[in-house]
């Protein structure tokens, strides 16, 4: 949590320009919040910069990729591309809600989809979510349930080999990924 802390007084000129910008460029709020579940089958708040057009799930949730760019905004996709929209999930580590490395929380609506093919998504209510993930910088955004079981089998396979080591590769290869402007 003090790293949390940390990178929260680091990055808040980032934080700064990231509002500034999403608050000239569009209407609606700067922070978007949505319903996870994270340890122990809890639900938590996510928070993330808002990438998407207003009422963009008007008609029910749908799987996004890095490319929708229909119900993104421009400032949005500038941010997902480089991340930067998931700044504001280092509060939900400060909270506890999240850690830097873990599995990427997902929305009941589509923990359910999952557990139709697969069950053992479950044993990943063992450890909190993550910021960043194994899978994620293997499988990177998960637009199909093809890609979103494929991310379990990963997410399962960091759960059993998780290690103070493995973090610091996956946090390590995550912030080179963002700094060589790899897609994931």
């Amino acid at each position: 949590m003090i790293l949390s802390a940390v990178c929260l007084v680091v990055f808040s000129p980032l934080f700064l320009i990231c509002f500034i910008v999403l608050k000239v460029s569009s209407q609606g709020p700067v922070i978007f919040k949505q319903e996870r579940i994270g340890l122990h089958g809890r639900p938590f708040y996510i928070y993330k910069f808002r990438s998407m057009k207003m009422n963009a799930e008007e008609n029910g949730p749908l799987l996004t990729s890095s490319t929708d760019v229909e119900r993104m905004t421009k400032t949005g996709k500038f941010l997902r591309d480089h991340h930067l929209d998931e700044l504001p999930q280092l509060w939900n580590v400060l909270c506890g809600d999240m850690a830097f490395v873990g599995y990427r929380p997902e929305r009941r609506y589509y923990i359910d989809k999952i557990m139709e093919y697969d069950s053992r998504y479950e044993r990943l209510y063992q450890i909190r979510p993550g910021v960043t993930s194994y899978a994620t910088l293997y499988n990177g955004y998960t637009d199909t349930m093809e890609k979103m079981l494929r991310r379990l089998e990963l997410d399962l396979y960091y759960l059993e080999h998780r290690s103070w080591w493995l973090d610091i590769k996956i946090l390590g290869n995550t912030f080179l990924s963002i700094a060589t402007g790899k897609k994931f």
